[in-house]
């Protein structure tokens, strides 16, 4: 029997169950490219296969210290913020009649599926699986507001919520979508599928958009190794400064660092 178990992935995590199971959830993975399957959301023909369990076990300050902050930080948003999130959802009403809130199935800690939500900032034709960068000009399915919100961020500010009920942290790797296997392939070279994801984190503050999937998934890899008090402080320190600023968006594709011959 082959050391490579592969499992059927669902077409669609929308299909049948609402809370349908991933089936790599607690498994180690690799990506095995074929030109007989599909394209996924990161651009590549081939599909993920089991090569073991995973061991990762979360120390104390991940379990009790980093919760107990991300329960206070995330309640206290929740509160403090109401009036942006109020003033946010009468924007994107006026513009593009619609949900408010967008809603997506993405990757959680150990490879788990959770619904994540964002403040839509997309027209209501665009497709739903579809990461930004794979769109053909994603721009044409940006709001206005949209184009504003996530320049800075805005747009994640629901995921506030997804914090507060425990299926994100405030620092973390960005949770991936459910078909984005090449990245939740890296991310398991260096253990970053183990932890909860974050609503920012040291890949974000290190290129966010800009970056290629390897490098993003080498510093998430770096983040779960350094976890800690004094890592989640400079992430977050980090954060504010970076997101204050629009040049980190990189509307239609990712890796754009590389593309523009830029060292990070």
């Amino acid at each position: 029997m082959s050391f490579l178990a592969r499992k059927k992935k669902p077409s669609s995590i929308y299909e049948d169950d609402k809370n349908q199971k991933n089936p790599f959830e607690g498994k180690k993975v690799v990506l095995i490219e074929d030109e007989n399957d599909t394209e996924n959301a990161d651009g590549i023909k081939g599909h993920l296969e089991v090569v073991g369990d995973s061991e990762y076990k979360p120390g104390f300050y991940e379990k009790r210290i980093k919760r107990a902050i991300d329960v206070v930080l995330s309640f206290g948003g929740l509160v403090i913020l109401s009036p942006v999130f109020a003033v946010i959802a009468l924007a994107i009403k006026i513009e593009d009649p619609g949900p408010v809130l967008f809603t997506q199935k993405r990757v959680g800690q150990n490879k788990r599926y959770f619904k994540l939500h964002k403040f839509r900032s997309m027209k209501m034709c665009t497709p739903h699986d579809v990461p930004t960068h794979q769109l053909e000009n994603p721009e044409q399915y940006i709001t206005r507001v949209g184009k504003f919100l996530r320049a800075h961020s805005l747009d994640e500010l629901p995921q506030i919520w997804d914090i507060f009920i425990g299926n994100m942290s405030v620092i973390g790797p960005r949770p991936g979508l459910w078909n984005q296997d090449l990245l939740t392939a890296e991310r398991d070279k260096y253990g970053a599928n183990d932890v909860k994801p974050g609503l920012t984190g040291w890949a974000q503050i290190n290129g966010r958009d800009e970056l290629e999937i390897e490098e993003k998934a080498k510093l998430d890899g770096e983040y779960v190794s350094r976890m800690g008090l004094w890592m989640d402080i400079k992430c977050f320190l980090g954060s504010v400064h970076v997101f204050g600023k629009d040049e980190c968006v990189v509307e239609g594709g990712t890796g754009e660092m590389k593309k523009q011959g830029v060292e990070k």
